[in-house]
């Protein structure tokens, strides 16, 4: 009998409001628009979701992976959507790790 993969739950139904790698990945590849918004990779297997992180990666490299690098419309989205993930987030109980591993 084959076994079954994980599957990603989905960024809405992921641990602290999605405030993992792997809603780290999927929010910016909204912010590139690789996803649209309205994706979540709800049934992903973490295959997909590895190739996903390697075009946001490559998304990220002319920018030298940071926000403060991005053109306007970009870091503009960048913040949108950052902020609408940690008010969700805190919202349903997640605080940031002080010590920067969260």
């Amino acid at each position: 009998m084959a076994q079954q993969r994980p599957v990603y739950p989905g960024i809405h139904q992921d641990q602290y409001g999605g405030m993992t790698d792997a809603g780290r990945i999927i929010r910016d590849a909204w912010v590139f628009g690789i996803l649209p918004e309205t994706e979540t990779c709800e049934g992903w297997d973490y295959g997909r979701l590895e190739q996903l992180h390697a075009q946001v990666l490559e998304a990220w490299e002319p920018y030298g992976h940071l926000v403060s690098n991005l053109p306007d419309d970009l870091r503009q989205r960048h913040e949108r959507i950052y902020d609408e993930a940690v008010r969700q987030a805190r919202a349903a109980g997640w605080h940031p790790d002080p010590s920067g591993d969260d």
